[in-house]
């Protein structure tokens, strides 16, 4: 598969990459595969802003209601049922389009996953269930002891990733960071990445028009409905997170409007810190610059083939 191409395609939530990816899928006669990790639930739409039928336009996109929220679905397997999707793909077309902003669920299929033991899902349910009652602080506290190097790398700001250290420090008694070598697997494909960024003001705004649409298509009714799995890791999130607040009385609707918006603008700097943290990996672009990117992406096709 040296002559196949997976044109991955990041940013920040609202930036722009559905569209684009649309477009560059119906250029390439090819499918786009999601590495978003909270469009994979078929019940979590609108906090998800999953593209509609509409908005797919006819292009196939994988890994978009693909399980359901009683599921737990993580970043190694999703790395497995990637590649295995994308080995059936590539008989068909020369050219993949993955996206999405979920960073270690890209970094998954493009690098692989570090080798990580069993965890007991019993174990992660009562950390969830600390977090609910107690916030993060006692968590991150308790990942300082066991754990001090992970401690000073994570973001502490993501209750997903504080949780998954603990699970895997408090099961196999050893630091979360000692499973983690960060040694790139070769993968039998090329791989062409590009960013999407705008103006800061301008993506904020986008995000906060994005905000009052999803209140306005419904999302204090899907958060309702999906409030019996609030201490699964994919509501963990932005969207989801202030709207159970306000249910559980911890604040009223101004607020958690306030702290929704908030939320999601400071969600989309953390994405955008993860992506640019390597600057030599990604190319970046305004959703708009479709020539470029298109030029782009065929000069890399070719740069990249003639060294096969």
């Amino acid at each position: 598969m040296k002559n196949k191409y997976l044109i991955v395609v990041v940013g920040p939530t609202s930036v722009g990459k559905t569209d684009l990816c649309v477009q560059l899928a119906k250029h390439f006669h090819t499918d786009v595969v999601s590495a978003d990790s909270r469009q994979f639930f078929r019940e979590m739409n609108i906090g998800t802003a999953k593209p509609s039928p509409e908005e797919q336009q006819g292009i196939t996109h994988h890994f978009v209601d693909s399980h359901t929220i009683a599921e737990d679905y993580n970043a190694g397997a999703y790395e497995q049922d990637a590649l295995n999707l994308l080995e059936q793909l590539f008989k068909k077309h020369d050219v993949v389009i993955l996206t999405g902003g979920s960073g270690l669920y890209v970094r998954a299929l493009c690098e692989g996953m570090d080798e990580m033991p069993e965890t007991d899902s019993a174990l992660r349910e009562q950390l969830a269930a600390t977090l609910e009652a107690e916030g993060i602080a006692p968590l991150l506290a308790q990942l300082q002891v066991l754990d001090p190097v992970y401690y000073n790398q994570v973001d502490q700001a993501n209750p997903q990733r504080v949780i998954r250290a603990l699970e895997v420090c408090l099961s196999s008694g050893q630091p979360y960071s000692s499973f983690r070598k960060s040694e790139r697997v070769e993968r039998p494909f090329q791989i062409v990445k590009i960013g999407l960024t705008r103006d800061r003001q301008e993506l904020y705004n986008r995000i906060d028009q994005r905000m009052d649409l999803m209140l306005q298509q419904g999302l204090l009714e899907e958060a309702k409905a999906l409030f019996p799995y609030r201490s699964h890791n994919a509501l963990q999130t932005v969207g989801y997170k202030e709207i159970f607040d306000y249910l559980e009385g911890k604040y009223d609707w101004e607020e958690a409007v306030r702290l929704l918006k908030r939320n999601s603008r400071r969600y989309a700097k953390r994405q955008l810190t993860w992506f640019t943290k390597h600057p030599e990996e990604y190319t970046w672009f305004h959703p708009q610059q479709w020539d470029e990117i298109v030029s782009f992406i065929e000069f890399k096709r070719f740069e990249l083939g003639s060294k096969i």
